[in-house]
């Protein structure tokens, strides 16, 4: 991918990201009076707290479920969505996403752009796994987190 199509690509995520962005929650009910917190439009991967990758190399923060996210704060873009019913180590110390992530960074230093690739976590997730995967797809499909294999068709395969 030369430094034209990687610009293209990642603007075409950045602009459906925006706009996904943008849309509102749904109006609750009267018997609703307090939002869903597991509502994927209540969840903005954007606005918690980033963490480097290697996080692994860091004190376990317990046996927590979770939603994660792996962000490109440069632009931003959010390249990944998943869930784990380990901890976040657990899971990410081998995870496929890796290679994918490498060939981002290597892509960007390839042609001297800026790329800030972390991530974040989100502790607010179901602890029934059934709910959780529902969560963390609905996330992928709003999202179109380009290395979600869900995402391919969208975006082309990383």
């Amino acid at each position: 991918m030369n430094s034209d199509a990687l610009h293209s690509w990642k603007q075409r995520i950045f602009e459906h990201q925006q706009s996904a962005a943008s849309e509102q929650p749904q109006q609750g009910t009267l018997f609703e009076l307090t939002p869903n917190p597991c509502d994927p439009n209540n969840i903005d991967p954007f606005t918690l707290e980033l963490h480097n990758l290697s996080f692994c190399d860091k004190p376990d923060w317990g046996d927590r479920t979770c939603l994660y996210f792996v962000i490109d704060n440069a632009l931003p873009l959010l390249l990944y969505v998943g869930e784990t019913h380990r901890t976040p180590k657990q899971r990410w110390a081998n995870h496929y996403c890796h290679s994918y992530i490498g060939n981002y960074i290597e892509l960007h230093r390839r042609y001297s752009l800026d790329v800030s690739v972390a991530i974040a976590f989100w502790y607010g997730a179901p602890s029934n796994r059934q709910q959780r995967l529902q969560l963390e797809l609905e996330l992928i499909y709003k999202w179109k987190s380009p290395f979600n294999k869900e995402c391919w068709q969208y975006w082309g395969q990383r």
